[in-house]
């Protein structure tokens, strides 16, 4: 029985992006600006704030969980590949997508990384929501938190700023070019 061309479908096809790649992307992307607002507002916090214990723990819990959800859409991109580029698009323009997508991965991944390193350089693990923990497997390093965290913050710095660049090139491809590039991450079909 054919599918309806306005319906979801799970799965990308020749033309669209399906439901899940859509949802991964979109809460991967308020998680990550919702982290980034989080943790410049815990730098401001102060010893006796009630936050200053309670933020990073939520901090940390979420980084988890976006950990495990770009684990999750590394793993559905590589068997459930994006449709191509919509056509019109120059061989640059796919290039420098491409080096954009992955370097957003990269950072993310490292983000998680550097956030760990921070998080157990006490040699504690970290308590996810409660639920269950993650042990500190490298600690006690010399000034780890410390180094950890400069590389944490300016990794934080280049993942906003190249996703920035990311939904300035959707919006050219939106208003300039005039193609379906973000209307296939919004699920909007022809």
């Amino acid at each position: 029985m054919p599918t309806h061309p306005n319906r979801f479908r799970l799965r990308n096809d020749a033309r669209n992006y399906g439901l899940i790649a859509i949802t991964l992307h979109w809460v991967v992307a308020l998680a990550v600006i919702g982290m980034f607002a989080l943790g410049v507002w815990m730098t401001g916090l102060g010893y006796y704030d009630p936050w200053y214990r309670q933020g990073p723990a939520l901090h940390k819990s979420v980084g988890v969980l976006i950990l495990l959800l770009m684990l999750l859409r590394l793993a559905r991109r590589l068997l459930d590949p994006p449709p191509p580029a919509e056509p019109g698009a120059s061989a640059l323009e796919q290039r420098l997508a491409l080096l954009a997508h992955q370097a957003m991965y990269l950072l993310l991944f490292a983000i998680a990384i550097s956030g760990y390193l921070i998080s157990t350089a006490d040699g504690r693990g970290i308590a996810v929501f409660g639920l269950f923990e993650i042990p500190a497997l490298f600690s006690g390093f010399d000034r780890q938190e410390d180094i950890a965290g400069a590389v944490h913050w300016y990794l934080a710095l280049g993942l906003i700023g190249l996703a920035a660049l990311h939904a300035l090139a959707a919006l050219k491809h939106h208003f300039i070019d005039r193609d379906r590039t973000l209307k296939r991450m919004l699920g909007i079909r022809d």
